[in-house]
């Protein structure tokens, strides 16, 4: 795509103006900055990124709530404390309509990444996620299957990891890996050292997909994967080596309607 050089300034500027310490206090982000652990920042990544939909203040709230329950020592909590009968109510709320169950689900997936490989980025390493074009959707995919003989013998849950993966956008694993690769100091963490910046793709929503639409970088109708794909090619045309920094641009922009 043919990106206008006053349509890169914008974006540019805003990414400058929005991408700031400030930033952290009122998102999600914030939580997996108070870790020093790879382990703990990899748990509260991933888990605050997959309760991260609907209003802000909420999920902020709830990750809270969240990293309250696993005593604020994700890692620990995850690998030494999920036998106990008494853990986790299975009707206990998360968020919205996400529960105890989904969540135990999870942590059980989570245990045996940790368990079977030391950390996330070693499991996206040793599965042939890093190496892979679509890196995110390929290692949800082996997740997916991970975490499916981890819970064998307990119920399923439809509310963790996407299935879908020919259409999902990834919207929140995608955030969860912005957090964890980007490197530039600022608001991400970039703990992780096997992927590069430019391998990550858009985390899209409803108001990135939007404002993305309006300021003429997104043709597509849909929000899905082809969109994910498509957008982050148009990104990469003002970025090749760090296309997802614009994502701070274009919810900062959706935000204020500078459009």
């Amino acid at each position: 795509m043919n990106i206008d050089s006053q349509l890169k300034h914008l974006m540019d500027e805003a990414v400058e103006r929005i991408n700031q310490p400030s930033f952290i206090d009122a998102d999600p982000v914030q939580f997996a900055h108070r870790f020093q652990r790879q382990e703990d920042i990899e748990a509260a990544s991933l888990l605050c990124a997959h309760i991260a939909w609907g209003n802000r203040k909420m999920i902020c709230r709830d990750c809270d709530r969240l990293l309250e329950l696993m005593d604020n020592q994700p890692f620990r909590f995850i690998t030494e404390e999920l036998d106990r009968p008494d853990v986790i109510a299975p009707d206990k709320n998360i968020h919205r309509t996400f529960f105890g169950r989904d969540l135990l689900y999870f942590l059980r997936g989570l245990r045996r990444v940790f368990t079977d490989y030391g950390t996330l980025e070693n499991f996206a390493v040793k599965t042939g996620s890093v190496d892979d074009p679509l890196p995110s959707w390929t290692m949800v995919g082996h997740l997916n299957r991970l975490m499916a003989d981890a819970n064998r013998d307990f119920e399923k849950s439809e509310r963790c990891l996407p299935g879908n993966l020919a259409s999902t956008p990834l919207k929140r694993v995608n955030m969860a890996l912005r957090w964890l690769v980007r490197d530039d100091g600022i608001v991400d963490m970039g703990v992780w050292k096997a992927m590069k910046p430019s391998q990550l793709f858009i985390p899209l929503d409803v108001h990135v997909a939007d404002t993305s639409r309006a300021l003429g970088l997104l043709d597509r109708k849909s929000n899905d994967r082809k969109a994910v794909l498509d957008l982050t090619d148009a990104l990469r045309s003002m970025d090749a080596e760090d296309p997802v920094k614009y994502d701070f641009a274009l919810f900062g922009l959706g935000i204020e309607k500078s459009l």
